[in-house]
């Protein structure tokens, strides 16, 4: 399967869920912000989303400051 995240095509396993794709990055659910498909996925979503072919992510870094 084919997925693009922050415009990088990536090959991935099917069945592939977010947490595990995004541990691949050095990223974890809850410390990054996911957009599928140009829908926002709150930490509970991403949790328990699998991945399917052709989907589009945006992953942002969240930082905290003052």
């Amino acid at each position: 399967m084919k997925i693009t995240a922050n415009e990088t095509e990536f090959d991935i396993e099917e069945n592939c869920s977010l947490p595990c794709f995004l541990e691949t990055l050095g990223h974890k659910v809850g410390l990054v912000v996911v957009e599928r498909n140009r829908e926002a996925l709150s930490p509970s979503e991403a949790s328990h989303t699998i991945l399917e072919d052709g989907d589009k992510l945006e992953i942002v870094k969240i930082v905290a400051g003052g």
